[in-house]
């Protein structure tokens, strides 16, 4: 029987080992499909597993659904520099500073990043690091100087010609941020399958996946049987890739993400009934978030726009007294009283067995990772057999047996628990 059989233990205490397992390097899609719809799908339905393709979904949802993508695009966020020796320096742009990602990609002449660097012990002391690159009006120079460090964390300002927003910079010189489990560079091809048909704002260092296998035919197809769809915006950060060192969950410090809804989805979220299903576990976070935000506001009415903010713990050590609906009201009163139209807010929530769902009815996803954050969350929505083990384990040793493609590239899995 599974030691998390018992829903009153703390996600912290949950030991990383209870979820691992085999996955060989050749079951690693390293390339999408030709089509993006003829994926396979696995559907887990009420702890029944089955095989098909993904422009099948609209076939296994029934009209009572919306869902939830999310619109994030992905930046060429990888820089190469060279030191006035020649020798080469990478600048990985993870995100901006005391910005927003759409102030920060519109920004001329200057900015301020968050990065990781390599080859950082060859950038030494004040050095400035240059980039040039060739455009229709002449040569270009790029400019990088570390303004401080904080582990392998580096804050970095970017300086450049002033006719150019920094979106323009990264689009002349940057090169796409592909998984490390990919092995290659970014080929041309990847500029286009790397980004889902929904991607529209600028931000996110990894492409949300799960949106990948949809097309146009799928989601005519999806409004033909008055499926609804919505979209929010997270920008995925390279922590969404970081795996877990410690030995349990405690000890793993969840990667912030900053989110953006319109205020007019919340509206309509709170007056519908619909099953919601979103497209992604960044975007179950985010809808999740929602209700958690709702009660930081209902609880503090003084709290701020640029204090809105989700804690990794936060579902686990406060009540939860409030309904879907009375936390999307406070929510919704929130962004009266301030003006907005839209909620900017971060997120490091941490969805884990225990976990009470709040939002959400189910998930489209690819197929995670050992040892993974996300891996978790599809432990904790797809819940437990009725001889307590986790359902987790049985979708996955169903997808290696049945020649599924796993991680960023490859197939996905409509769950229905």
């Amino acid at each position: 029987m599974s030691q998390y059989e018992n829903s009153m233990i703390h996600p912290k205490e949950i030991a990383i080992t209870e979820f691992d397992y085999q996955l060989p390097d050749e079951r690693i899609a390293k390339y999408p499909m030709p089509v993006r719809d003829e994926s396979k799908l696995l559907l887990f339905k009420n702890g029944d597993l089955a095989s098909h393709t993904f422009k099948e979904i609209d076939q296994l949802l029934d009209s009572n659904t919306v869902i939830i993508s999310n619109n994030t695009k992905v930046i060429p966020a990888r820089l190469f520099f060279k030191k006035e020796t020649g020798g080469a320096v990478e600048i990985f742009c993870l995100e901006p500073l005391n910005a927003s990602h759409q102030d920060v990609m519109s920004a001329r002449k200057t900015s301020r990043w968050m990065c990781m660097v390599g080859g950082a012990k060859k950038w030494k002391g004040d050095e400035v690091l240059r980039l040039e690159f060739e455009t229709s009006e002449g040569l270009v120079l790029v400019t990088a100087e570390k303004i401080k460090q904080d582990n392998e964390k580096f804050y970095i300002e970017f300086q450049w010609p002033e006719q150019f927003t920094f979106s323009e910079i990264l689009e002349n010189a940057g090169q796409l941020p592909l998984p490390p489990y990919f092995n290659r560079e970014a080929e041309q091809s990847d500029y286009e399958r790397y980004q889902t048909i929904f991607a529209q704002f600028k931000g996110s260092v990894a492409a949300p996946t799960a949106g990948l296998h949809f097309t146009p035919a799928v989601i005519a197809r999806l409004k033909a049987k008055e499926i609804d769809m919505e979209e929010i915006t997270l920008h995925v950060g390279a922590g969404t890739f970081r795996p877990v060192s410690s030995a349990t969950m405690g000890g793993h410090d969840m990667h912030s993400e900053t989110f953006s809804i319109e205020c007019s989805l919340i509206q309509k979220l709170r007056n519908q009934n619909k099953k919601i299903i979103p497209v992604g576990t960044t975007t179950m976070r985010t809808l999740e978030s929602l209700y958690w935000l709702g009660t930081l506001v209902a609880e503090n009415k003084n709290l701020q726009p640029d204090e809105l903010k989700v804690s990794q713990w936060l579902p686990y050590d406060s009540a939860s007294h409030y309904t879907k609906q009375e936390a999307l009201d406070a929510l919704i009163e929130y962004a009266e009283n301030h003006k907005l139209t839209k909620l900017l807010a971060s997120t490091s929530v941490m969805i884990a067995p225990g976990y009470d769902f709040k939002m959400c009815n189910g998930l489209i996803t690819n197929f995670h990772q050992p040892k993974s954050t996300l891996l978790l969350l599809v432990a904790a929505l797809t819940g437990y057999d009725k001889q307590g083990q986790l359902y987790w384990k049985k979708i996955y040793d169903y997808a290696l047996k049945n020649d599924f493609r796993f991680l960023s590239y490859g197939d996905s899995s409509l769950l229905l628990p």
